[in-house]
């Protein structure tokens, strides 16, 4: 029988053009952050390098954890509908909001604590953002100065996102400072009257400053790297406010006042030379009843799931809201994203721009600076190969047809 493959001895030559060695990384962060390739790989890695406490309170929700868990699988239960023979070389992922540019549908969201998670915090994130070229916004309860950040991020867009007070005096000079700083938008928060029951944090004894329990020590142990960063640069403590012991319930507790009202958003209006955004929206009346109020735009958000637990799903939200106020005012989403198909979906479904806050806190954790430069890069390019699959060049073109989102649960008639 003829045989069918002609065989020879091997040669050194073709071996060698076959199978090409890597170089090898040797810087220890390059190649961690290198070795992610989703958001998920980068909390993996944040896990292991941070101590329990940190990251609970990072990663955790309120009380159950049913809000946060079901915006995540909302973006899950997502069908995309592609075209096809469309020629889509090259996509543009660049568009406006809050009267300004972005490059990406997508801006880093207002964090508390960050320089305790890990110690380049807030500037780090400013830093990525202006690298990235995509807005950044600070906390109330940030760690970094309004004008620290304005120095991280000097040329791009900074946000800031306000807490009205119990000392409302202490409110509007902050923002007095946001805008003395050239910060363009303001978000006015207003889904935290009281602090949400964060059982982790509860349970790890979690506070500002850290409480030592031998729990704590001990899962500090392994990561000599953490301790050696908090302890080796400045004093954590909040950059807006004067109050800086206790729990976190018990500091928002102290800071938040339950019985704010439309008297002062008005205020707040009266005050803010930039676009004033409302954060924390959670259903089709308020939105459309902030529509007639003279703001700009709208987060719809349930904090992350850290607040109100089984509160409604910001995703599942969008459509509706869209269609009611979408044409008054700009509507942007958060919670719950960790892919940039995630944000593909909000974009399609009429979202203007989405912010992420755990995506980019997993970076910070994995890797400082470099890590959240490395959370930004997965998200773009995931929403890039993203819109190439769809065959949409832009922004724009996603329209409602190219999704469906998918429910497992339905709510009863009432």
């Amino acid at each position: 029988m003829t045989a069918l493959v002609q065989r020879q001895m091997p040669r050194p030559a073709e071996i060698l053009e076959l199978a090409k060695f890597k170089k090898p990384e040797l810087n220890g962060r390059r190649r961690r952050l290198d070795a992610a390739l989703t958001i998920h790989d980068l909390r993996a890695v944040a896990k292991r390098r941070t101590p329990r406490a940190v990251f609970d309170y990072t990663d955790g929700a309120a009380e159950g954890e049913l809000s946060l868990a079901r915006a995540r699988q909302a973006f899950e239960d997502v069908e995309f509908h592609p075209a096809i023979l469309r020629s889509v070389p090259e996509v543009d992922t660049a568009t406006t909001v809050f009267g300004g540019p972005s490059a990406l549908p997508f801006g880093i969201a207002p964090t508390g604590f960050t320089r305790l998670m890990q110690t380049e915090g807030e500037a780090a994130g400013a830093g990525a953002a202006a690298a990235a070229g995509i807005p950044f916004t600070l906390s109330t309860l940030g760690t970094t100065s309004i004008e620290a950040v304005k120095a991280a991020n000097p040329h791009g867009r900074n946000w800031f996102q306000l807490y009205v007070m119990r000392d409302r005096e202490i409110s509007y000079g902050l923002v007095r400072r946001a805008a003395e700083a050239g910060f363009d938008t303001l978000f006015f928060t207003v889904d935290t009257p009281v602090a949400g029951a964060r059982l982790r944090d509860k349970r790890n004894g979690f506070s500002i400053p850290p409480q030592l329990t031998p729990s704590t020590v001990l899962s500090t142990l392994p990561r000599p790297w953490w301790w050696w960063d908090f302890l080796t640069t400045p004093k954590l403590e909040f950059a807006s406010l004067t109050s800086t012991g206790g729990t976190v319930g018990e500091l928002l507790d102290s800071a938040m006042d339950p019985s704010i009202g439309l008297d002062d958003l008005g205020v707040i209006r009266d005050m803010w030379p930039g676009r004033l955004v409302v954060k924390g929206v959670q259903t089709v009346e308020d939105s459309k009843k902030l529509a007639g109020l003279g703001v700009d735009g709208i987060v719809l958000s349930n904090h992350g799931g850290r607040q109100l637990d089984r509160a409604p799903v910001p995703f599942h939200l969008l459509p509706k809201v869209v269609r009611e106020v979408g044409k008054d005012m700009e509507v942007a989403i958060d919670t719950g994203i960790m892919h940039g198909a995630d944000i593909v979906a909000a974009i399609a479904l009429g979202a203007r721009f989405t912010l992420v806050g755990r995506a980019y806190l997993y970076g910070l954790m994995a890797g400082g600076r470099e890590g959240v430069d490395r959370a930004v890069q997965i998200l773009s390019d995931q929403i890039v190969r993203t819109m190439k699959l769809l065959q949409v060049s832009c922004l724009e073109e996603l329209t409602p047809a190219h999704v469906t989102q998918l429910t497992r649960t339905a709510p009863l008639p009432r």
